[in-house]
């Protein structure tokens, strides 16, 4: 028997009282459904690169994350604009296709805060670690993209599946892990890429995933509490 079940029954019984307890369900449910922050972050890359495309160059030149513009110059912003700056046509519509179907996918599952949150978090943690790397390597180039946050995805998933309690079809930790292993390796296969970054968004992603789970599992003090929603049935 489901909760929408239940809650149409409770309608019929105290119609005052309980057909706004289902609306207030209805409308919880129907507003996840919505990813608007997957789509928002989509637009704003897609328009971003345009911009930059006829700028002639001032975008990279303010936005690229660079020992130089951070640590010399203190421009900590330059971990978030990077986030929106790619390359070129290839390099947007790789990043843009994951985050659209697999940003939307998870976005419907955990919320729209969470999500974006653990998304942004990623692409810093990402940019954490490509820092620490050129900085001990003395490489000067900047980076731009949003791989960083899109692996956190990709670490977020993996959290999902190991610590989820509801089934997710199709969905299994093997599949996650192979799709992670060769996300990477094809990164390190292919010329110019930030592989630190990739590494450092996808374990940001991981551990923070991990941690919303179970907080959120363990919160009403009960084993069996859907991390993704609230007074779900687990089977």
């Amino acid at each position: 028997m489901s909760k929408v079940d239940e809650d149409g029954r409770r309608v019929v019984k105290y119609w005052g009282s309980g057909v706004f307890d289902m609306k207030e369900k209805l409308s919880k449910i129907q507003g996840n459904q919505v990813p608007f922050v997957s789509i928002a972050l989509v637009v704003i890359n897609i328009v971003t690169f345009l911009i930059s495309e006829h700028d002639g160059g001032h975008l990279f030149d303010v936005g690229a994350l660079s020992v130089n513009g951070v640590l010399v110059n203190g421009e900590y912003g330059r971990f978030l604009w990077s986030m929106f700056l790619h390359a070129d046509v290839e390099h947007i519509m790789n990043n843009m296709v994951i985050l659209y179907f697999m940003g939307t996918m998870i976005e419907k599952e955990i919320g729209h805060l969470p999500y974006g949150i653990i998304y942004f978090l990623s692409g810093i943690g990402g940019g954490l670690l490509s820092l620490y790397v050129k900085l001990r390597s003395g490489n000067p180039v900047g980076s731009v993209g949003a791989s960083g946050a899109i692996f956190g995805l990709d670490g977020l998933l993996l959290a999902m599946v190991l610590f989820y309690r509801k089934p997710m079809p199709m969905v299994t930790p093997l599949r996650v892990i192979l799709m992670i292993a060769l996300s990477l390796y094809s990164g390190l296969t292919a010329d110019n890429i930030d592989n630190a970054a990739h590494y450092g968004g996808v374990l940001t992603g991981l551990i923070l995933g991990a941690l919303f789970c179970l907080v959120k599992r363990y919160s009403k003090g009960s084993g069996n509490v859907n991390p993704f929603g609230e007074d779900d049935d687990l089977d």
